[in-house]
């Protein structure tokens, strides 16, 4: 009715394709490896590149309890330039006065993204005086 397969040439068959598993999974976990090496890398050379700004930055965020990408959603700043925080921050503060019938709570948030800001455009422009200080060779 059916082929009938020998139990030897099963065990065989079976033997084979756990073989095959065995070195797809090998091949697979070296490769994740290798890119992993390559991600860590690639990270620690970013973060060497950021030197001491990142370091600074990062001090800056510990110290007003923002990071950086949230201070400038609170203020709704694509680009750190001074002027278009100050414009936005004196919007929102003005908006959010309790006076108007504002909340002091995202006022608060407001000032402290001000801060933040002010911060980091005060991180770069010593970064820029640094760069400007240092003879190119």
């Amino acid at each position: 009715m059916g082929s009938h397969v020998q139990p030897s040439s099963m065990f065989s068959l079976a033997k084979y394709l756990a073989q095959i598993i065995v070195m797809g999974v090998q091949v697979v976990g070296r490769a994740f490896a290798r890119a992993l090496r390559q991600e860590f890398a690639a990270s620690r050379a970013a973060a060497d590149a950021r030197g001491r700004a990142g370091h600074r930055s990062a001090a800056a965020s510990n110290l007003s309890g923002l990071s950086l990408q949230e201070a400038q959603q609170i203020l709704n700043v694509s680009k750190l330039s001074p002027e278009e925080v100050q414009k936005n921050y004196e919007h929102l503060f003005k908006v959010n006065d309790k006076s108007v019938g504002g909340s002091f709570y995202l006022q608060s948030k407001v000032v402290r993204a001000k801060e933040r800001l002010d911060e980091e455009l005060k991180i770069q422009a010593q970064e820029d005086s640094e760069k400007r200080q240092k003879p190119h060779t």
